[in-house]
This record gives C-alpha cells, sequence and structure tokens, in this order.
C-alpha cells in the first residue's frame, strides 16, 4: 500500500487554518463528504481539509492517489491553481475537480465519475 508522501509539514497557521475548515463545510463539501463516506467507498479512505505543503486539499485519498477539488470562488486564479496542480502531478497525485452546483444538484454523476476515477488507477 502506498504511504503518504515524505515532505515538510505544512506551515503551522494552515494546519489551523485546515482545522476550522473541518468544522465548517460549505454545503457542496458536506454533500461530497457524505458521498465520499457512502458504503459504496468504504474501502477506500478520504481525508478532508488536508494541509498539504502550502496547499489545503479539499478531500485527498493517499492510498488511490487522488485530490478531489471543490470550485467555488476559492479557485478562481488559473495561475495559482497551476501552480497547485503542477505541484500535486509532481507528487503524484490526480485531480478530480468539481463545481459547487454540480456536487449539490448532480451528486450521483459526480459519485459515478469519482468511483470511475478509482477504478481506472
Amino acid at each position: 500500500m502506498p504511504r503518504e508522501p515524505s515532505h515538510r509539514p505544512a506551515p503551522k497557521h494552515l494546519r489551523e487554518f485546515a482545522k476550522t475548515m473541518r468544522r465548517e463545510p460549505t454545503d457542496a463539501e458536506a454533500t461530497m463528504w457524505r458521498l465520499l463516506r457512502d458504503r459504496r467507498l468504504s474501502a477506500v479512505k478520504f481525508r478532508r481539509q488536508v494541509p498539504f505543503k502550502h496547499y489545503i486539499l479539499d478531500f485527498v485519498c493517499f492510498e488511490q492517489r487522488l485530490v478531489i477539488e471543490i470550485d467555488g470562488r476559492q479557485h478562481s486564479e488559473s495561475r495559482s491553481d497551476a501552480t497547485r496542480e503542477a505541484a500535486l502531478i509532481a507528487e503524484g497525485f490526480r485531480i478530480a475537480r468539481y463545481w459547487n452546483n454540480d456536487v449539490l444538484q448532480q451528486p450521483v454523476a459526480v459519485l459515478e465519475d469519482i468511483l470511475a476515477k478509482l477504478a481506472a488507477r
């Protein structure tokens, strides 16, 4: 089983911020968490709001090397998105990105897409 990548711990302020976010999920994050905790994914362990280097990952499965990002206004800068994605790809992660409205309005389609991405690994 692959281990989590070795890297410097995230800065303390980022770890504290991630703890705050774990307690206050948006509607889309809460819906995504329920989808990922669905019994069909019981063998796959996802974590929510993980500080990783200088970023906070919305959802990550280290074993499957899959990062799920939910886009609202937080990912509006293409330059910072590209930098974050390059850092994740360099660590061997795949990235799946879903819009808030897709998660809220089409949760079954989102879950099917996630299952397909997990099976493709």
